[in-house]
């Protein structure tokens, strides 16, 4: 292929005499002549001091840079923003959590766009940059590739954040001292990496593997290693043998592709985030996919590595035994995966595959098929008559496949843990969080220190909790979230009173209020949504265009379906 036909998009910015003041601009940022006849990648770079899970991605985009050049293309790093779910959890500012998804693909997507970079190297760590970065590569369309920070080392005695969020309730119900809930604190985050269980950041970056947009075990290494230096130096080349062959995202990215994703995400025990991120993304790439599709999917493959939250193991002991890719192979000898999809290798699933070694004998953290430790999917799609529009519920069958019990109501995150942290929650109660759904956040906030207060408090099996918001990776527990349509819009989550008995049935895929119709229609008509605090900015600006969480909570405004 000819040099210009390389230079698609940046040749438009620095060829020709009238391109001159572009170039000088270039050049007092590095670039040499001979840098205006190479193809032109971008790193887009997810790092800041914001949270552990981004905080060496500026070492990791500098790596991937020089391997960039190297392989004959000029690299330009850029940034973008980073929220720390952990820091901000249980607080107002967790708001902004998944509306930052939005504001980073936003921000790709122009920085991209504007300085025709010929190729795209995106590096994410956390939970909302990641689905993000592949958003604005579908919405881009030109090569591209995502690079997975990497995970956490283990903290002391095995720890991790969600250790600390769980000893908090511990704390609160005097199992555990003053001191003790300090030493957690001190040792659960040892240094760099996203959090250690299969929570959101981990499931994500395992599902892009599947998808085909990162390299082979990009999901499965530790932020501080050799393998994610060289899975680094491995994309800069990568993107050059894209560019060079003309493989998009959207070559990659099909409905099958998607499916592929989906399958290894149940298989992991990965989060609900999951479902909300890859519709997404699904529907940045125009391929059609809803939350019907996880209980199709869900309904054939089933639950294997017991890995954290509900599970035993962290990431970095999956990594141990080899990662997800012994697990992919597993897959698709049995039939769970289409190996014919494209990756940005060049080469099929199947292909990329093939030499791979299983596990080795005598490890427990990835079950065999015949002892899953869940026959099928662990993420329950459930309706019913205070979720028309659907709730995703992650349920693993520890906690059992039925709850019924009486409801004790909240209106915000904050109150709900209030109330459980001063013991007003016992067993046989299902806690209802509402007003915390996309618009009625605004921001859809995570659940995980009500979640996890619960399950420090050791209530975890005689307790339930619904809410038209959003849980952590690291919550477990009999939970139920993305209740749609949310209360903000006059969902029937809004019509729900203390003292109500409330059904949940994970096997029939149930979940209803014990009220007749007509008193549910007597509610309605007196319903009346509560006033936001939120008047401006950036919450405002979302909440006025975002979507339900049944349809991925996304911002493309209606005329995108025209």
């Amino acid at each position: 292929m000819k040099d210009i036909e390389l230079r698609r998009y940046s040749r438009v910015v620095v060829d020709g005499d009238e391109r001159a003041p572009g170039r000088a601009m270039l050049r007092a940022v590095g670039f040499t002549d001979d840098d205006f006849q190479r193809p032109q990648i971008g790193i887009a770079s997810t790092w800041s001091m914001t949270t552990p899970c981004n905080m060496h991605i500026r070492e990791l985009a500098e790596e991937t840079a020089r391997s960039a050049d190297a392989a004959g293309g000029k690299a330009v790093v850029f940034n973008t923003i980073s929220i720390s779910d952990g820091i901000s959890m249980g607080t107002p500012g967790m708001r902004y959590s998944l509306v930052s998804r939005e504001i980073i693909a936003d921000s790709i997507e122009a920085v991209t766009s504007a300085e025709g970079f010929d190729g795209l190297v995106a590096i994410g760590g956390c939970d909302k940059n990641m689905p993000a970065c592949i958003m604005a590569m579908a919405r881009l369309n030109r090569p591209a590739i995502f690079v997975f920070g990497g995970t956490i080392k283990p903290g002391a005695k095995r720890r991790d954040i969600v250790s600390v969020f769980e000893a908090v309730g511990a704390h609160s119900s005097g199992k555990i001292s003053d001191a003790e809930l300090l030493e957690v604190e001190r040792t659960a985050i040892p240094g760099p990496g996203a959090c250690g269980g299969m929570y959101t950041a981990n499931t994500m970056a395992s599902a892009i593997e599947a998808l085909g947009m990162s390299l082979g075990n990009s999901s499965a290494q530790e932020a501080v290693s050799a393998q994610k230096l060289a899975d680094c130096r491995n994309a800069g080349a990568a993107i050059l043998h894209l560019i060079r062959n003309d493989i998009k995202p959207l070559d990659i990215m099909t409905r099958d592709a998607f499916e592929n994703a989906i399958a290894v995400v149940i298989a992991l025990g990965g989060s609900t985030n999951a479902v909300l991120h890859l519709i997404a993304m699904a529907r940045e790439a125009n391929v059609p996919l809803t939350i019907d599709d996880f209980t199709d999917i869900g309904a054939r493959t089933p639950l294997l590595a017991d890995l954290k939250p509900s599970g035993k193991y962290l990431m970095s002991e999956l990594i141990e035994i080899g990662g997800i890719q012994p697990l992919m192979k597993r897959m698709l000898d049995h039939g769970l995966l289409h190996g014919d999809c494209l990756t940005v290798t060049g080469k099929s699933i199947a292909e990329n595959l093939a030499d791979v070694a299983d596990y080795p004998s005598g490890q427990t953290i990835i079950r065999g098929f015949d002892n899953p430790i869940k026959a099928d999917s662990h993420l329950a799609i459930l309706y019913g008559n205070i979720a028309p529009d659907g709730a995703v519920a992650k349920i693993t069958g520890k906690e059992g496949m039925q709850f019924e019990g009486t409801a004790k109501v909240f209106h915000s995150e904050e109150a709900a843990l209030q109330s459980i942290l001063d013991n007003k929650i016992v067993a046989g109660d299902v806690v209802v969080i509402r007003y915390e759904g996309p618009k009625g956040g605004p921001g859809m906030r995570e659940m995980l220190s009500p979640t996890a207060a619960i399950m420090g408090k050791g209530l975890g099996a005689e307790v339930a909790l619904i809410t038209d918001g959003r849980f952590s990776g690291g919550s477990h527990g009999f939970v139920v979230g993305h209740i749609s349509p949310e209360a903000a819009v006059g969902g029937p989550i809004a019509l729900i009173e203390d003292g109500d008995t409330l059904h949940i049935d994970a096997g029939n895929k149930q979940i209803n209020l014990a009220i007749s119709d007509a008193e549910m229609r007597r509610r309605k008509k007196n319903w009346r949504r509560p006033p936001s605090s939120v008047t401006g900015g950036a919450l405002a600006k979302y909440r006025a265009e975002v979507s339900s969480a049944s349809a991925g909570a996304v911002t493309i405004p209606p005329a995108w379906d025209e």
